[in-house]
């Protein structure tokens, strides 16, 4: 009886195998089934780093590896499994960009981060839509990187917004209710954003006339003087100018030397020591928005990450703003994917980097709005002692 139980015990168990193989394709199969945490002990999760490692541009892709590599190092893992850095190189060519974003989307990553120049992200861009990867740019501002495709966002601002933000300062902390927009004459690409600023003026002084003069100034720049003596008359006194930092040091002497007492405000472009020390005390006239500084202390991982940065280049050693936003842009994804529960569905990770709300980021607190576009943090800086100076800290939800 015993030689029978046994046989028949054997019997049983290789039927239950057999039949639990007819509905598992493989052995691996089986495993998840039955042992889905040894089947996962050794996974990792891939975040593809899209850059140009060499090229001309190699130095600013070298700054967002920077941030992303300091974040993976202190933040390592991702729904309790390893997060591998998957790199390619675009070598800073257009050409080389499109054979690079396919070899990353092969590699099967979770996530994207890059890349920098919005022309290898708008390169870029179909590739990424049609293989569903959210993919996160970090120093783009041109607005068409994320237009029209729903897995592309941005944790830098766009254009859009800083003149949106700017005519909000004029309004709310200047106590203006009348400006001037200032910008080159047949530039296309200054329009959006002095259009933003206008549009926004317009709605919080909720007057049509709120900005009665729009200049355009020739490359010469032999028509400035004239320009701004009308404005002086008419008691205009806030100018948003749309400038490279060339031209508006010039407009600014000339302004300073005329006495005409304005404010001009600019973007982060202006941002440098070079501007102030051309400037000279032309430069006390500016108010721009800028992305990070590093002294504000917006939040704990404002906090964080700043610590993070001086241990690891010393105590005297100030982040770069692409470091802190590419720091955010790999913490973003892993919130999104924590969130989202998962790191294989692109859809469901895209939804979660949609719901991305006052993100409490090294840089500030981030928000993505209906375009994947970041509305965040801002700094407006003046200049103080011949530094750039923190004058006031606005937040996301403001428009």
């Amino acid at each position: 009886m015993r030689k029978v139980f046994r046989i028949t015990a054997i019997f049983t168990m290789f039927t239950i195998v057999a039949l639990s193989f007819s509905s598992c394709a493989t052995f691996d199969a089986f495993k998840g089934e039955f042992f889905p945490e040894e089947q996962n002990v050794n996974e990792t999760i891939k975040i593809g780093v899209f850059q140009p490692l060499t090229g001309e541009n190699k130095s600013e892709g070298e700054l967002e590896v920077k941030g992303i590599e300091l974040a993976h190092e202190l933040y390592p893992k991702c729904l309790g499994k390893n997060v591998e850095l998957v790199y390619t190189d675009n070598r800073s060519d257009i050409n080389a960009a499109d054979e690079a974003i396919k070899e990353l989307i092969n590699e099967k990553p979770s996530v994207i981060l890059g890349s920098y120049g919005s022309a290898y992200s708008l390169v870029a861009s179909e590739h990424i839509k049609k293989a569903k990867i959210p993919t996160i740019s970090i120093t783009n501002s041109n607005p068409l990187v994320t237009r029209g495709n729903p897995y592309y966002f941005r944790v830098w601002f766009d254009d859009v917004y800083q003149g949106a933000i700017l005519s909000k300062y004029a309004f709310e902390v200047l106590g203006v209710t009348e400006a001037a927009v200032m910008r080159k004459k047949n530039d296309d690409s200054s329009i959006p954003i002095g259009q933003s600023f206008e549009q926004k003026f317009i709605q919080m002084t909720g007057n049509q006339n709120a900005i009665p003069y729009t200049i355009e100034y020739k490359d010469d720049l032999s028509n400035v003087e004239g320009k701004l003596k009308t404005l002086k008359k008419a008691g205009i006194k806030t100018v948003f100018l749309s400038a490279e930092p060339a031209s508006a040091v010039k407009i600014l002497k000339i302004a300073e030397k005329m006495k005409g007492n304005f404010t001009f405000l600019g973007t982060e472009a202006w941002e440098s020591d070079t501007f102030i020390s051309e400037s000279g005390i032309a430069a006390r006239q500016v108010a721009i928005s800028t992305i990070y500084d590093a002294d504000a202390g917006i939040n704990e991982m404002s906090g964080k990450f700043l610590q993070a940065y001086k241990d690891k280049y010393g105590k005297d050693a100030v982040p770069e703003p692409a470091v802190a936003l590419a720091f955010d842009a790999y913490m973003i994804a892993l919130e999104a994917m924590n969130k989202a529960g998962t790191s294989t569905d692109g859809t469901a990770i895209m939804e979660s980097l949609q719901d991305i709300s006052k993100f409490e980021g090294a840089s500030g607190n981030i928000t993505f709005d209906s375009n994947g576009d970041a509305m965040k943090t801002v700094i407006i800086k003046g200049v103080k002692d011949r530094e750039f100076t923190n004058v006031y800290t606005m937040e996301p939800n403001v428009v």
